[in-house]
């Protein structure tokens, strides 16, 4: 695993540890970790949805794979503390046909990943838009734009896309505007199956 990508990313590449971190708890575990920073299993079993033990468990196997380690001890020096070893991660499916472990393995991680981000929006639109100042609502929102791209000209995009935030997302706190917030940014980049090419599909 290497996380030498703009955004600091750690890029999974065994087939294993994509199957590892497809599952709900394993992917609550460390997308809180990688927002709130170190804590003992104790206090993320709240918000991951399981027991203190069992979220314990999941640490350690999430650990196995390289995806978290032990953090500096906190005040209680009993506790362990644990942290992502990075800001994100990313992975993709194999380009070779015949690996067909790697391609199985990294389907079962995106559908659980699209699952699991599914209800963000409505989430969003319920819980926070009727907070915001108008001058967030203004600037919040969605776009659903359709392209025809080469292969090549759609990798090129989600490279600048990443050109445009890695300033932002690799800044140190200190450099963050003191009226910043955190903002999602979702990306859902679905290119469309030969079937709908020939079948007009707009």
């Amino acid at each position: 695993m290497d996380s030498g990508n703009r955004l600091g990313d750690i890029e999974i590449t065994d087939p294993q540890a994509m199957r590892a971190l497809a599952h709900p708890v394993r992917l609550a575990i460390l997308e809180r970790l990688q927002r709130y920073g170190p804590a003992t299993a104790t206090q993320l079993a709240p918000d991951v949805g399981a027991t203190p033990s069992v979220t314990s468990w999941h640490l350690r196997h999430l650990a196995g794979f390289g995806l978290v380690r032990d953090a500096e001890p906190g005040p209680d020096r009993r506790q362990r503390r644990w942290e992502a070893v990075a800001r994100g991660f990313r992975f993709e499916a194999p380009e070779d046909p015949d690996d067909e472990e790697g391609r199985s393995a990294a389907r079962v991680l995106s559908r659980e990943m699209f699952l699991r981000s599914g209800d963000l929006p409505n989430r969003w639109a319920a819980e926070a838009e009727p907070k915001l100042e108008p001058a967030w609502r203004r600037l919040a929102g969605l776009a659903n734009t359709r392209v025809v791209v080469s292969a090549d000209e759609l990798a090129a995009i989600e490279d600048a896309i990443e050109r445009i935030l890695a300033p932002y997302v690799m800044r140190d706190e200190a450099a963050r505007p003191a009226d910043g917030r955190g903002v999602r940014l979702l990306r859902y980049t679905l290119p469309e199956s030969a079937e709908e090419q020939t079948g007009g599909t707009p």
